[in-house]
């Protein structure tokens, strides 16, 4: 897998970090929310790929 493909995983798992983080402190459940499944959605990638990688060698 390229490099800017995991760099874009990594990235979706952080924005979805801060999403909850700012959700949680302002109090705003939906933005909360919205922010883990980002940061699920980009930890799952980026285990896939690293899955995907250990297949390859």
């Amino acid at each position: 897998m390229g490099i800017g493909k995991k760099a874009a995983h990594k990235a979706e798992a952080v924005k979805g970090g801060a999403k909850k983080t700012i959700g949680r402190a302002t109090g705003n459940r939906s933005l909360e929310a919205e922010g883990r499944a980002d940061q699920v959605k980009g930890d799952a990638k980026q285990a896939g790929a690293k899955a995907k990688d250990a297949l390859k060698h």
